[in-house]
């Protein structure tokens, strides 16, 4: 049919220029208007990725390579049963799920699972990005969401696969609460391409499609979104905890020369908060780290050191100047001396060594994963925050801006005094709490704190001015170093 019309248009063109018309206007419109329809036909068209083709090109990934997780995995594929076992969920009349959202911080394994659960499911996969729907050319993010659930169902007709599972990674981008993006409706029109689409799933239809969205922003998304019948659940995919940490790191250390394998376990201990991200980091740092040195082994300075790399950043070449390395030293050696005063074996290392934007920095020894404070633990945290800037004080007469960050720390944590219901003001909304009430209760808290430290760090005057001297000299000290040196 294309060519019969491009013969015909071609024949009127030279009948008219034939009788004398001049057709140059016509073939200019003719050409602007193709070079339009193609530029709008390549702006719709957009080839989604798979695991193992182009830009996400890798090894197969299964469950047993995610650790750290195992709640959210039992989870996910408590979710997945629906598409292994059709005709079971079909006999008990249950209604399959449609979507399935995983949230949680970078880093976790989201994009991980997606990929674990299509070799699960045995499911034909189509990984895409929310940023890849949105264009400012209205209808071509709609476009590209009806192109991705049309690719799906090719895919697992061509690979003969009774399902299909489509990964979006940003959900937050492309499903969005309508209406907060007043001068861009496109967003819009893609999230109501999306809940059509998700809406058209059926049960009885082969191949079943699954959509698995991932997003650390749920709060962001749009209440249709998250009705039932589209994502139906949730699955929280937080940061592992001790033995999670262990597991990933011996899972990023399977192909690593590691001279001690039960640093792991002191590494799991000292790495409280770090994502799975995080721990591969940390184990390929150490391998650097330990290639640098000339080393055939990964051995246990390597890994501590790297802790303090991903914390941190790499180490600085510019050097302070003398008096600076004289007013680090004491800002630290006051930190260090609070803390092991009010917690005994809290010291791992001291170090003025300048690290990203750190001029110097107190690494606290391995302790046990904690959620919840005390009052009392919550004060002994602000003194140790408020001790290096203390120690100047007591030794220069004055304080310097290195204590910015422990002064926003001490006072992150006495609003948090206020808000849980600890201070003296009892239990309070901190939404409803005027500003100036509020402020008034952190100033004294951390008043009242800073006269005790301030004592404290007198008392041992000369214990903190023979450890700033030590450190100056020795640059860091290690605990063994320190539990001598007190």
């Amino acid at each position: 049919m294309k060519e019969i019309l491009l013969g015909i248009g071609l024949a009127i063109v030279i009948f008219l220029a034939v009788i004398g018309i001049n057709v140059i206007p016509v073939i200019l419109i003719v050409v602007l208007a193709a070079f339009f329809y193609l530029f709008m036909l390549n702006q719709g068209s957009i080839k989604f990725e798979e695991p193992g083709s182009g830009s996400r090109r890798g090894p197969k990934i299964d469950f047993t390579d995610i650790g750290g997780q195992d709640s959210a995995v039992n989870e996910l594929k408590e979710a997945l049963e629906f598409v292994v076992k059709p005709e079971a969920i079909y006999h008990m009349g249950i209604r399959p799920l449609r979507g399935v959202l995983l949230v949680g911080p970078p880093g976790t394994g989201k994009t991980l699972m997606a990929k674990a659960a299509a070799s699960y499911t045995g499911s034909a996969f189509i990984a895409a990005s929310g940023s890849e729907f949105i264009e400012v050319y209205a209808g071509v993010g709609a476009k590209r969401i009806r192109k991705l659930f049309n690719d799906a169902r090719k895919k697992a007709h061509k690979e003969k696969k009774r399902s299909a599972i489509i990964f979006i990674d940003e959900m937050d981008i492309l499903g969005g609460k309508r209406g907060s993006h007043t001068s861009h409706l496109e967003y819009d029109q893609t999230l109501n391409q999306l809940l059509v689409e998700m809406d058209g799933i059926s049960s009885n239809q082969e191949p079943y499609v699954l959509i698995i969205g991932a997003t650390n922003r749920a709060d962001m998304l749009d209440p249709a979104l998250l009705r039932p019948g589209r994502f139906d659940r949730q699955v929280q995919v937080g940061l592992p905890d001790k033995g999670g940490r262990k597991t990933i790191l011996d899972i990023h250390t399977r192909n690593k020369p590691v001279s001690n394998i039960e640093v792991l376990d002191e590494i799991a201990r000292a790495t409280f908060g770090f994502s799975g991200a995080h721990l591969e980091s940390l184990a390929n740092e150490a391998a650097i780290l330990a290639l640098r040195e000339g080393s055939s082994e990964i051995a246990n300075q390597h890994f501590r050191e790297a802790i303090d790399k991903v914390i941190m950043g790499e180490k600085l070449d510019r050097r302070p100047t003398p008096v600076e390395m004289e007013r680090i030293s004491i800002h630290e050696s006051g930190h260090a001396l609070v803390s092991e005063m009010l917690e005994p074996g809290t010291v791992s290392s001291l170090t003025i060594i300048p690290r990203g934007k750190a001029l110097g920095f107190m690494r606290k020894a391995p302790q046990d994963d904690q959620y919840l404070y005390t009052r009392d633990e919550l004060d002994r945290q602000i003194m140790v925050m408020l001790a290096g800037a203390l120690a100047e004080e007591i030794k220069f007469g004055n304080r310097s801006t290195g204590a910015r960050n422990d002064f926003s720390q001490a006072w992150k944590l006495s609003r948090e005094i206020v808000e849980a219901g600890l201070s003296s003001l009892g239990i309070i909304s901190g939404d409803d709490i005027p500003g100036e009430m509020l402020y008034r209760e952190c100033h004294k808290i951390i008043g009242d704190l800073e006269k005790i430290t301030l004592d404290m760090l007198r008392k041992m005057e000369h214990s903190l001015h023979s450890l700033a001297k030590y450190l100056v000299d020795e640059e860091s000290i290690d605990r063994e170093h320190f539990l001598q040196f007190i």
